[in-house]
């Protein structure tokens, strides 16, 4: 008795890449949120009189690593200079008055503040303010 010979199964069996990519997917979900938090800026003290807005600031941040955040009514998120420019000019077109500041890290390059205030400038914020902590009681003046 001869034994017949099956053909080799030539698809590829996709359920294990499933698997994966679900349990890849509830991880994503899950940490997202958490990334966002926060960013910690060491700005730069200074002895400045605080602003007194009537409205919420737009605020762009730029960490010590050069990346950039963005701020609107005390939310923030990630950004590209190509999505700061696209989001604040449409957010300064309906609201012409409202503050722009932009805070960067004290240990980030300048240039990166530089390419945010240019950013800006090209999203069309009539003035762009730099955002600095105070100084300690009894230093400065």
């Amino acid at each position: 008795m001869r034994r017949k010979r099956r053909k080799p199964v030539s698809e590829i069996n996709v359920v294990p890449y499933i698997d994966v990519m679900l349990v890849l997917l509830i991880i994503f979900m899950v940490t997202a949120p958490l990334m966002n938090l926060g960013v910690e800026l060491d700005l730069p003290q200074a002895n400045a009189n605080p602003l007194d807005t009537p409205e919420e600031p737009v605020i762009v941040s730029v960490d010590r690593t050069g990346a950039f955040f963005l701020t609107i009514g005390g939310e923030r998120e990630p950004i590209d200079l190509e999505g700061l420019t696209a989001k604040v000019g449409a957010f300064v077109r309906n609201n012409p008055k409202v503050p722009v500041l932009v805070g960067g890290d004290r240990n980030v390059d300048y240039g990166k503040v530089y390419e945010a205030m240019v950013a800006l400038q090209a999203a069309g914020a009539p003035k762009v303010g730099l955002m600095a902590d105070p100084l300690p009681a009894g230093e400065g003046k």
